[in-house]
C-alpha cells in the first residue's frame, strides 16, 4: 500500500467511525424522545378517559336537571302571577 493509499484509508475509517457514533448518539437520543411520548401519551389518554366519565355523568344528570328547572320556572311564573293581581 502506498502512503497515499494509507493516508485515504484513515481518513474514511475516521470518518466512518464518526459516522458511526453520532448514529449511536441519535438513536438513544430518540428512544429517550418515544419513551416520553409514550408517557404524555398515557396521561392524556387517563385525562380522556376521566373527561369522558364527567361527560357520562354529565348526559345522564342533564335530565332530571332540565325537569326540575322547568318546575322551578312553571312555579315562580305561577307565583309572580299570583303576587301581581
Amino acid at each position: 500500500m502506498t502512503t497515499v493509499e494509507q493516508a485515504l484509508l484513515i481518513i474514511l475509517s475516521t470518518c466512518l467511525a464518526i459516522v458511526l457514533v453520532l448514529t449511536i448518539i441519535i438513536a438513544v437520543k430518540i428512544i429517550q424522545i418515544l419513551k416520553h411520548i409514550r408517557i404524555i401519551v398515557a396521561k392524556a389518554e387517563n385525562i380522556a378517559d376521566k373527561a369522558e366519565a364527567v361527560s357520562d355523568f354529565f348526559q345522564q344528570t342533564a335530565g332530571p336537571t332540565a325537569i326540575v328547572k322547568l318546575i322551578s320556572n312553571i312555579f315562580n311564573a305561577t307565583t309572580k302571577n299570583k303576587s301581581s293581581k
